[in-house]
């Protein structure tokens, strides 16, 4: 129950219930490959490569490749959001504000989306028939900290070395050009680009349009700006740089609302939303970690 509602009652001075600054919903819900998901745990397969058999004889018996088949593994978890409005409280206000709680809640629960989805980056994905295989992220796709370009001054922020080390093992790793690349930054890595290239280039002027709103890409990548981005241990921002089917976003229930009359809580209002979702990264090459210094 909100133990602060009473800042809102009537002072004489405004009828309306502001929303004070936050990140209004998911940014990321619509740069991941989504599913609907019907069951507590669910499995996405996966096809390897395989390679072409040389013909060497003729007439010969046929030869069959074994086609490599694995799944991925998402557990759905069930998320809410609610309190009440106490009946003599509404009696005081000007505004009755269940609606703004409302927008609230599904503010709310867009954010978690954010947060499951970032937590499928780098966490531990399950793999196998039923999920049993622990797959951890590879030190081969991290871009680490320090990491510099021949010749280049040491940055250990955002640095356009870093970016074009993260193109590079995407290519590597196969990732078709047409694919949908995405990095998520926080407001400082988007300064520490500024701050790397020279007054004057071609770099720094798409730099400067990526800063004021102009654009959102930049050498290929699509910037997403979010301040929800984890930290390791070393407190270095976990910067991620994905395909678009790189990562899945299960959702079990979209956000639904209601808002209710409680009599066992003296007639409060109750507003509460609700959803269950969960999230994987689907495969190692199509997701690359670069770590910054803040």
């Amino acid at each position: 129950m909100s133990t602060q509602i009473t800042t809102a009652m009537v002072q004489g001075y405004r009828a309306n219930v502001d929303l004070l600054l936050q990140q209004q919903g998911s940014l990321l819900e619509g740069k991941v490959r989504v599913e609907t998901q019907n069951v507590e745990f669910d499995y996405y397969d996966r096809i390897g490569a395989t390679e072409a058999n040389e013909i060497t004889d003729r007439h010969g018996d046929t030869t069959y490749n074994n086609t490599p088949h694995d799944r991925r593994q998402v557990g759905l978890r069930d998320y809410d959001w609610a309190d009440l409005i106490d009946k003599a409280d509404k009696v005081r206000l000007l505004h009755s504000p269940e609606s703004e709680y409302a927008m609230s809640a599904a503010f709310a629960l867009g954010r978690k989306k954010d947060d499951v989805i970032i937590s499928a980056f780098f966490g531990t994905a399950k793999s196998g028939k039923a999920g049993a295989t622990s797959v951890t992220f590879p030190a081969g796709y991290q871009i680490a900290v320090n990491y510099v370009e021949s010749g280049a001054a040491v940055n250990s922020g955002l640095t356009i070395g870093k970016l074009r080390r993260a193109r590079t093992l995407l290519r590597q790793a196969q990732v078709p050009k047409t694919a949908k690349i995405y990095i998520a930054v926080t407001a400082t890595q988007i300064q520490d680009l500024l701050q790397t290239v020279q007054v004057g280039s071609g770099d720094y002027n798409a730099v400067k349009a990526l800063v004021d709103g102009e654009v959102n890409k930049f050498m290929g990548f699509e910037f997403v700006e979010i301040e929800r981005l984890s930290t390791d241990t070393n407190s270095y921002r976990r910067i991620p740089v994905w395909a678009q089917d790189g990562v899945l976003l299960a959702k079990g229930a979209e956000v639904s609302a209601s808002i209710d009359v409680l009599p066992t809580k003296r007639h409060s209002t109750q507003v509460r939303a609700w959803m269950s979702c969960g999230a994987t990264r689907m495969e190692e090459g199509k997701v690359i970690e670069i770590k910054c210094a803040e």
